[in-house]
């Protein structure tokens, strides 16, 4: 058996982790289908949007038969399984808004759900990797994944905000696959002690983190606030640390116990993990605790690869030790681009959240529901200061962004913090 040591030599690469070299988290190539068996599910997790707004999804779920989860057998298909249970699940569950929820799932969806989530190491809620990483395809094969070549496979209710949303967020995974094929190459690099190799390895890594700055933007395209807010955001949101469910859902034929799943977060994305990792950004208590509970909410394989990088030699320190200068502004560059795209999240935030949030306040204080405010105006109230994931969202950002800023090198940071 070897030793310790000898496994610490061997050089650190991403084939054990379930990454691509091409697509990175992203699921290569989903499935739009499952075995024939299990058709009752994908019929009625295609049409979620029209039947929450016929007011029939609960209905059909209710009639739906209970299949045995044994016939899958492939990841992808275990997979799309999961999406396509998540995403009637959360239908099910938010149809009626805040006023109209239920408490238990019933077992003809809660019992496959929880088996195929058991198979996936993934909790029996729509995850980031649901959602995002496993529901996408191209419309032309042989074409690029961009805006004008992907299409989600399954949708929440919002039309195309909800598909503007899903689509921007995987191009903002896709930008970050040159960083996460970068990551190995930091790593061998402080190993044997090369700065120049990590000093090239981080600037591709500091152009990767601009691009996903870049895709981020496209939210202000392809995404509408007042959609976002008033429409999909619900459809996002869990039972825990939800005001709307303090007890959780029961998972009928599952336990009798209620149950507590986070929503979907930005934070069960496992790249800025990733970097956290990578660059020594440290991050105080109550942050640090949500970010590392959302690595539940990852593919077990993620989250080992983030763990992994965790107990590798520390880059900060070899980039204090180094009398390189090119390596110095390599690093800084990196934690500067990160903390740009950090503040940049902050704005989007702010502009889908924050700002619909307040006039959502102003409207029900006039007692009014406009035209044009009624769909803000009709949003849970419960999700006013929260992300979808249950964190006080925008203390949470600042923090972390905030906490982002002390991994610089105290040489130059204060001369980083004046530019800035």
């Amino acid at each position: 058996m070897a030793s310790a040591e000898t496994d610490y030599k061997a050089p650190f690469s991403l084939d054990s982790y379930h990454v691509s070299e091409e697509y990175g988290f992203i699921l290569p190539a989903p499935l739009d289908e499952l075995p024939p068996y299990y058709q009752p599910w994908m019929d009625i997790a295609l049409r979620v949007p029209e039947l929450v707004h016929s007011h029939e999804l609960r209905s059909y779920v209710n009639k739906m038969p209970l299949l045995k989860s044994e016939f899958l057998q492939k990841h992808r298909e275990l997979r799309l399984a999961h999406l396509a249970l998540g995403t009637m699940t959360m239908g099910y569950v938010w149809q009626e808004g805040e006023t109209g929820k239920v408490e238990v799932l019933p077992r003809t969806l809660a019992v496959p759900y929880w088996e195929v989530s058991q198979r996936l190491g993934l909790p029996p809620i729509l995850t980031h990797a649901d959602a995002v990483l496993a529901n996408w395809k191209k419309k032309d094969p042989d074409g690029p994944i961009d805006e004008e070549n992907v299409e989600m496979l399954l949708c929440l209710p919002g039309g195309e905000s909800a598909r503007g949303f899903l689509m921007v967020t995987l191009l903002v995974e896709q930008a970050a696959i040159p960083a996460l094929r970068n990551i190995p190459t930091v790593i061998n690099g402080v190993r044997r002690r090369d700065p120049e190799a990590v000093a090239e390895a981080l600037e591709v890594i500091t152009r990767s983190i601009q691009d996903m700055t870049a895709a981020l933007k496209l939210m202000h395209e392809y995404v509408e606030p007042s959609v976002f807010y008033g429409i999909m955001r619900i459809f996002l949101s869990g039972w825990k640390d939800n005001p709307n469910m303090p007890n959780g859902l029961i998972y009928e034929g599952v336990q009798t116990q209620p149950m507590q799943y986070s929503g979907g977060s930005a934070a069960q994305s496992s790249l800025l993990h990733c970097f956290d990792e990578l660059l020594g950004v440290k991050h105080e208590e109550n942050s640090s605790s949500f970010l590392i509970r959302m690595r539940d909410y990852m593919p077990p394989a993620h989250k080992k690869l983030i763990q992994d990088i965790s107990l590798q030699p520390s880059l900060r320190s070899f980039v204090q030790q180094q009398a390189s200068e090119a390596l110095t502004q390599s690093f800084h560059l990196c934690v500067t681009k990160l903390l740009a795209l950090r503040s940049y999240h902050i704005n989007v935030v702010s502009r889908f959240i924050t700002v619909p949030a307040a006039r959502a306040r102003q409207l029900r204080n006039q007692s009014q529901d406009s035209e044009d405010g009624g769909v803000i105006s009709r949003a849970p109230t419960a999700l006013e200061e929260r992300g979808t994931g249950g964190s006080g969202i925008m203390t949470f950002l600042k923090t972390v962004r905030d906490h982002t800023k002390e991994a610089l090198l105290s040489e130059t940071s204060e001369e980083i913090k004046h530019h800035n």
